[in-house]
């Protein structure tokens, strides 16, 4: 596999137009769909006039490292054969922004989407991200670089590697016994979920399981998240036509035929984690008991391991406020990204609180934040 990993001074130097790789979302690629098996270029501190414009983009993930800076990604061009991420930083908890710090441009004929960032046991941060041949190639591929440094001014990366096959997106769950699980999904397909392990804090990757969706009819993009849960078992939630669940007890190698969450929900993301205390936090699209379209963000906890829920903190009431992501930072504030209308504007947005807000549903902490701007499309086409 050739190695393309690229810095700014290539790019400077006349190395490629970065606007001319890409297909239009419209355009059938051609060629070799083994292209797709390439990594994509890794592009440190590229300069603006060197970043695509786009209509489009959302799809956002966040991090915090061990002191307190904060690292999001989202994608641009989403949703078609022009996509790719860019990654930035905040050093003042979200107060501004740094200009793009990396971006991943993939060849022609490549998606580089569904992106996502974690903050791994021994302190490395993790960029992670999907590519396919055209917008959906039916076999995807899950790829990361890595830095031990992600307090630096100029981190050091590692190179791109591929780790397996689907569609990851989010965040990888760290058990109990030091095993690292990442999920991943080749949409639409027999034993779509897929659980890939690693024993050895990321060296490598291995299959270890899967999950099947058996009606054909609910598949799609399946987006699974898993928590463990305190009788060690695994719960995993799923994007199913709304919420959908499956169980392992043997740490991910079999599961449970996935089936339908009594949870109302929209076909559309949620978040799904455990926080410091023990409690799980679920950020999902309205009420409880109220199914709503891709609108009114809210944020639950549970103590029982997801047997039932308490609060409901409104993130965002409006419409078209779609796929959160979240982490919590050493200090117990939670930060939950998510876009907002990708077209036209794009908004890439954050809010922050304490379990004590999404547990009493309203303000009752002084760290609720709500719609803090972290990327938006310009007004006018550039």
């Amino acid at each position: 596999m050739r190695f393309s990993f690229m810095v700014l001074t290539f790019l400077v130097c006349g190395g490629f137009d970065i606007a001319s790789p890409h297909l239009t979302a419209k355009e059938t690629p051609k060629g070799d769909p083994d292209i797709a098996l390439e990594p994509a270029y890794v592009i440190v501190n590229p300069w603006r006039q060197h970043i695509s414009p786009t209509k489009r983009q959302g799809v956002p993930g966040v991090e915090c490292t061990a002191n307190g800076r904060l690292w999001v990604v989202y994608g641009r061009d989403v949703e078609s054969s022009r996509n790719y991420q860019v990654v930035k930083w905040s050093d003042n908890d979200g107060r501004s922004w740094s200009d793009v710090k990396l971006m991943i441009l993939p060849r022609q004929g490549v998606r580089a989407m569904s992106a996502c960032i974690w903050m791994d046991p021994q302190g490395r941060l993790w960029v992670f991200w999907g590519q396919a041949f055209g917008v959906q190639d039916g076999r995807y591929g899950i790829w990361a670089i890595t830095t031990n440094e992600p307090d630096a001014d100029e981190p050091k990366w590692s190179e791109p590697r591929r780790l397996g096959d689907g569609i990851m997106l989010n965040k990888p769950t760290a058990l109990a016994n030091g095993d690292w699980l990442l999920t991943s999904s080749v949409w639409k397909a027999d034993n779509s979920i897929k659980v890939y392990a690693s024993t050895n804090q990321g060296k490598t990757f291995a299959l270890r399981g899967t999950a099947n969706i058996e009606d054909a009819k609910t598949r799609g993009p399946d987006e699974p998240m898993i928590v463990e849960r305190k009788d060690g078992s695994l719960w995993m939630m799923v994007r199913c036509r709304g919420l959908a669940e499956t169980v392992s007890k043997d740490q991910g190698r079999t599961w449970t035929p996935v089936g339908r969450l009594a949870l109302p929900h929209p076909t559309a993301r949620f978040f799904l984690r455990r926080l410091t205390s023990g409690a799980l936090l679920l950020v999902k699209h309205g009420p409880m008991n109220e199914k709503v379209k891709r609108e009114k963000l809210m944020a639950f906890i549970s103590d029982d391991d997801g047997k039932t829920w308490q609060g409901g903190l409104m993130l965002d009431e409006r419409e078209d406020v779609t796929y959160p992501d979240g982490v919590q930072a050493a200090d117990g504030t939670i930060y939950i990204i998510y876009d907002h209308q990708r077209t036209p504007l794009g908004e890439v947005l954050m809010a922050t609180f304490r379990e004590e807000d999404a547990r009493a549903g309203k303000a009752v902490s002084d760290h609720l934040r709500l719609r803090v701007e972290v990327a938006k499309l310009p007004t006018e086409s550039p």
